[in-house]
């Protein structure tokens, strides 16, 4: 096999008018030999057989294009022969390569149906042949049997050329999906980064823009308070370049973990004290024992979605006041930020929403936007308490403590409810 693979490399790679007039010189080198040399006590070659030899393998020439004719053809050459009492070992030879061409370019109905024609054929010719003593034939049964050979040779061929196509299909759907896999991963991965960055820079220049207004206006009449509100931006920043340490950190370790903690609800009352002064009273109202019972995914996704939601209640809205309650109701944490201004929170273009939404849906939960009845504007998340992505609730996650069904603890960050 290794010896004849350049060759039949070479072979496949012949143009297909090339490779059938090659087959047709194979078959006429051995076929001509035959016709040419006959036993003696035979009928020798004349023009007749001649005849048939040259329509036979012009004939077989065209077997790519019109395969079942030119098995007609071959087949009544080959009965001819044995009809005219002209016998011999390779006068099939055209007939066989015919019929595998048959089924090799076909499919297994026209295979079996042209099994059953030449079986028939040749077993009527045999039949015929064999009562003259002088032209003796093998037996009908054995006639009819050696056309079913290179028929089933060929449904071989086409059968294992079909499976390996399918297999390659196969690979090449296979591939395209870890491609189309692997290009959905990285958008994901892209737009989790965007919602990082966006949350972490746009709630902190938010508030670090508000509290170097108020130091501006309170800069000569009231200069304590134009330092507080500078020592808050400069902690702002801070909080924003470790934030910005941490995520970048994820980009770059290999194993994409970050050492610093993700914030979670317990950095509520934090978050809420960064808005002090931005003219904005902001009440937090937090279940007890809540914080650090839940799964870590919804807390993140709780404590982002108060950050983008009074980032819009500071920017757009011109609110007075905004209340922020967080609580596990019907094993649901539920997120409320609740402003008096402005029906819309949202600027023109923004991402707010979309990201809040994003988060929620990420972690199992929806997230609801609108005006409240009497003006205001409502953001209310509803987010799984365990982890919906991992075992099966209850499982893993130590259970709330049994004061999370008292009434909620309100803590005011400025001593007054909006």
């Amino acid at each position: 096999m290794t010896t004849f693979a350049p060759l039949i490399a070479r072979v496949r790679a012949l143009p297909p008018l090339a490779t059938d007039l090659l087959v047709v010189a194979v078959v006429g080198v051995f076929t001509t030999s035959d016709v040419a040399v006959n036993d003696p006590a035979y009928r020798q070659a004349d023009w007749f057989t001649w005849l048939l030899l040259v329509v036979s393998l012009a004939a077989l020439a065209w077997r790519r294009r019109w395969p079942v004719p030119v098995a007609a053809v071959t087949g009544a050459a080959c009965a001819g022969w044995a009809l005219y009492g002209h016998i011999g070992e390779l006068l099939n030879l055209p007939f066989i390569v015919a019929l595998y061409t048959v089924a090799a370019l076909g499919d297994r109905r026209r295979t079996l149906w042209t099994g059953l024609v030449v079986a028939l054929a040749s077993g009527v010719v045999a039949l015929i042949v064999g009562r003259d003593v002088v032209n003796p034939q093998g037996l009908p049964l054995l006639e009819m049997l050696w056309p079913l050979v290179p028929l089933l040779l060929g449904e071989v061929v086409r059968t294992r050329r079909e499976l390996l196509d399918a297999y390659a299909a196969r690979a090449a759907r296979a591939e395209a999906d870890r491609e189309r896999e692997a290009e959905r991963r990285v958008h994901e991965e892209r737009v989790r980064i965007a919602r990082e960055l966006h949350d972490i820079v746009a709630h902190t220049v938010a508030a670090m823009t508000v509290q170097a207004g108020v130091a501006l206006d309170a800069f000569d009449a009231r200069p304590e308070m134009a330092r507080g509100a500078m020592r808050q931006v400069r902690e702002s920043g801070k909080q924003a370049v470790r934030e910005l340490r941490a995520t970048v950190t994820v980009l770059r370790e290999p194993d994409g973990e970050s050492a610093a903690p993700a914030p979670g609800l317990d950095r509520l009352p934090e978050l809420v004290g960064r808005f002090e002064g931005s003219g904005v009273r902001v009440a937090l109202r937090q279940q007890e024992g809540v914080a650090g019972q839940l799964a870590p995914m919804a807390e993140l996704a709780a404590y982002r979605i108060v950050q983008e939601a009074l980032t819009n209640v500071v920017k757009h809205s011109g609110a007075r006041h905004a209340a922020v309650s967080v609580e596990v109701r019907d094993g649901r944490l539920v997120v409320e930020v609740v402003d008096d201004g402005a029906p819309s929170v949202v600027a023109p273009g923004g991402f707010g929403l979309i990201g809040m939404r994003e988060r929620a849906t990420a972690v199992g939960g929806t997230v609801k936007c609108g005006p409240v009845a009497g003006g205001g504007f409502r953001v209310r998340a509803a987010l799984p308490v365990r982890d919906t992505a991992g075992a099966a609730p209850g499982a893993g996650t130590p259970p709330l403590p049994a004061g999370d069904t008292a009434p909620p603890r309100e803590r005011h960050m400025d001593g007054e409810r909006p």
